[in-house]
């Protein structure tokens, strides 16, 4: 931290050298970004074509997503090994291989749904420790383009949201176009460009701890999150509450969503659509949110945020029209959009900076936890209660679960910024 300090106090280093490797970082996450949206419709909707199955679609989606979960907690000492930028690039090249090897399975000697179980399973292994290192490559890159932390973390938030935004619809085209399995391609080269893009922009990170360390050294380290996590009260709430949101958001996105979207209209087109309108309006609120955020009241706009664009966002489903359910994401997508950014602002002001990808990991595993049983239940809830019961039960759990934010006395620590006078020396207005 020392070193980028320094860097900062040069002088003579021009503005748009400083910001190139924080740009480059935005570029290369786009563009992997772009590449988890494809997937994310075209996985689905390949189980749904190839079977016809909505449960055999949430049993897919429970290999893809259980793995993330254990690797984001075990592999944190990892990413403090190896390196956030090392570990970025290594996480983009496997996604890409993992994914890969789908369509060429298929198209060749074929597919069983067991191997399709194994790709999607060692994917979402592979994947969670490369997110955990861009998360914690934010504040140095910020701190380097002395740039204030909201900012960079409302314009990473605000990356994640115009690929959704380009993403979705280009994925629902492209499958009507190619097909589903020629899309997997693409989607396996969008890896790889993320992967040489932060391999050659970005600069090296030390990694923070000894590689040969042995596995009980490994071990304790990772416990040392958990133990980080036991002591931050408002950290631990925000985990808990991010948790069951994931879990409704995963029941949705990966089975009931797409199952509604083939039921009433018959076509992905209007899903592309959908979420390509949420991720817009998303990436218009984060711009807004990082040139104000740092003014607005954080629990106030944390409890409306998740309660217009969480649960009153479900269950506008029960209203089959198309232009009222695209004109909703819009409204929902500007009202979370600060959610992200605030989160990992919040984070970010209270971790130590040696423990970063530690607790990041565990924060990710924690969040991460409830999405399994989210993707597995949700299909054979749909099959038991229906569509529309589904989406009222979904609706309701989450807006129980986001109100408790304006009531829960220890979200009042949200307002205190514990190390704001540190992050003020390293992260200057611009």
């Amino acid at each position: 931290m020392d070193h980028v300090q320094e860097t900062i106090k040069r002088p003579e280093a021009p503005a748009p050298r400083k910001r190139l490797p924080l740009y480059a970082f935005f570029t290369g996450s786009a563009i992997s970004y772009i590449g988890d949206m494809l997937t994310f419709l075209a996985i689905p909707w390949f189980v749904l074509q190839s079977t016809g199955s909505v449960t055999q679609t949430g049993i897919t989606a429970f290999f893809s997503t259980l793995p993330t979960v254990f690797s984001a907690f075990f592999g944190s000492t990892l990413v403090d090994r190896l390196g956030y930028k090392r570990t970025s690039v290594i996480g983009d090249i496997a996604s890409g291989l993992t994914v890969a090897l789908i369509p060429l399975l298929y198209n060749t000697i074929g597919l069983a749904f067991w191997q399709l179980l194994a790709l999607v399973f060692l994917g979402g292994l592979l994947k969670s420790p490369g997110v955990t290192a861009r998360s914690s490559l934010v504040p140095d890159l910020a701190a380097r383009a002395t740039m204030r932390l909201e900012r960079a973390n409302a314009l990473t938030d605000g990356v994640n949201r115009v690929a959704r935004f380009i993403g979705a619809p280009l994925a629902g085209i492209l499958i009507v176009v190619i097909g589903t399995s020629n899309l997997l391609w693409l989607d396996a080269a969008s890896f790889a460009f993320s992967a040489i893009l932060i391999g050659l922009a970005v600069p090296a990170t030390t990694p923070l701890l000894n590689a040969t360390d042995g596995p009980r050294r490994y071990l304790a380290t990772v416990w040392e999150g958990v133990r980080f996590l036991q002591q931050d009260a408002l950290i631990g709430a925000i985990v808990v509450i991010i948790m069951i949101t994931n879990l409704l958001d995963a029941a949705w996105s990966s089975v009931v969503g797409p199952a509604y979207i083939k039921s009433v209209f018959h076509s992905v087109l209007p899903f592309g659509l959908m979420v390509a309108a949420l991720g817009g309006a998303a990436f218009v609120g984060t711009l807004i949110y990082g040139a104000i955020g740092h003014r607005l009241p954080r629990r106030l706009t944390y409890g409306i945020g998740y309660t217009v664009g969480g649960a009153l966002r479900y269950w506008i489903f029960l209203l089959p029209f198309l232009p009222l359910l695209i004109a909703w994401q819009v409204v929902a997508g500007l009202a979370i959009a600060p959610i992200n950014p605030l989160t990992d602002t919040i984070i970010q002001e209270r971790i130590p900076v040696a423990m970063r990808a530690r607790v990041f990991g565990t924060i990710n595993a924690g969040v991460l936890a409830g999405i399994p049983l989210g993707t597995l239940a949700s299909g054979y809830l749909v099959a038991w209660l229906g569509l529309r019961l589904t989406l009222l039960l979904i609706g309701a759990v989450y807006l129980a679960a986001t109100l408790s934010l304006l009531i829960n006395p220890i979200m009042k620590k949200m307002e205190k910024h514990l190390s704001i006078e540190d992050n003020r020396s390293t992260h200057s207005p611009n």
